[in-house]
């Protein structure tokens, strides 16, 4: 990862507390991530152009601050002005309070719901496909 900053490539934003990195999203075109087109449960639901949110990472010191909401918004808000017209995310769904934290890197169903994401397919009990659709709103 360290290796893509330094090259210049954004594959995805930080949060910082100081100079310590807390939080990251991963967030690029779809095609970026070439192992959801042969996933059985998060192949394409279509051959639209959208952006995909694949991972979260959250210092345990800021889980549960709504950091994770934070990041989904700016990253949203990030692909929508490099001309993003949808975002998907494939996060668990689970009924559990707490749930493994090795289980949790593409987020939780409701930090999408919240951030206005809406579920589009679901191949699997606990993993949606959410979908938010952005506006041509964006300043060029």
């Amino acid at each position: 990862m360290k290796a893509l900053f330094d090259q210049g490539e954004a594959p995805g934003l930080v949060a910082k507390a100081g100079t310590d990195v807390i939080g990251w999203i991963q967030i690029d075109r779809r095609a970026a991530f070439p192992r959801l087109a042969s996933s059985r449960v998060l192949k394409p639901v279509d051959e639209l152009d959208v952006w995909s949110v694949s991972c979260f990472f959250i210092d345990k010191r800021f889980r549960r601050t709504g950091l994770s909401l934070k990041l989904l918004n700016a990253a949203v808000d990030w692909a929508h002005s490099r001309g993003a017209a949808i975002v998907e995310g494939y996060p668990i769904d689970t009924p559990r309070q707490k749930f493994p934290s090795v289980y949790a890197w593409t987020g939780f169903l409701g930090t999408f719901r919240q951030a206005g994401f809406a579920e589009v397919a679901r191949r699997s009990d606990t993993r949606p496909i959410m979908r938010k659709a952005l506006g041509d709103d964006r300043e060029d």
